[in-house]
């Protein structure tokens, strides 16, 4: 299963990045989830873990598998037979704000019978992240 939504948000991609970076202040602006907590402490990016609690999901640790500083991060999750894997970027436009692309996918033996009862629930909650965020940057000083 791939998801993919983009979503324009008018403010700048710096602006943007600060919100998305700050990962366990995202259950303030989306509704998709409950928590985010960090694993460790120092700064966020590669091999940085996170535990993650959504409404209707078995909670989940994701691990950062990408990072690249002020423009994406790739993360991930596995469990028995799924990997999910969620991007975040964000692209600055002509205009000087940002455009933010937000992917999932899964992946592995069960993904096909995962996504099956999940898939509907999955885009809903990569939308809520993406109208949530755009909210949240759009309403900054």
């Amino acid at each position: 299963m791939r998801y993919e939504i983009e979503v324009d948000i008018e403010a700048t991609p710096e602006a943007v990045w600060a919100v998305l970076a700050d990962v366990e202040r995202w259950p303030e602006w989306t509704s998709s989830m409950t928590l985010v907590r960090r694993l460790e402490d120092g700064p966020f990016g590669v091999s940085s873990t996170a535990r993650v609690r959504q409404p209707r999901l078995p909670q989940a640790v994701y691990t950062v598998t990408e990072y690249e500083p002020g423009q994406a991060f790739t993360w991930a999750a596995r469990s028995p037979g799924v990997t999910t894997t969620g991007g975040h970027h964000v692209v600055s436009r002509e205009d000087g704000h940002a455009t933010v692309r937000l992917t999932l996918d899964q992946t592995g033996v069960l993904a096909p019978l995962v996504g099956m009862f999940a898939a509907r629930l999955a885009r809903r909650y990569v939308t809520l992240e993406a109208e949530g965020l755009k909210r949240r940057c759009e309403s900054l000083p």
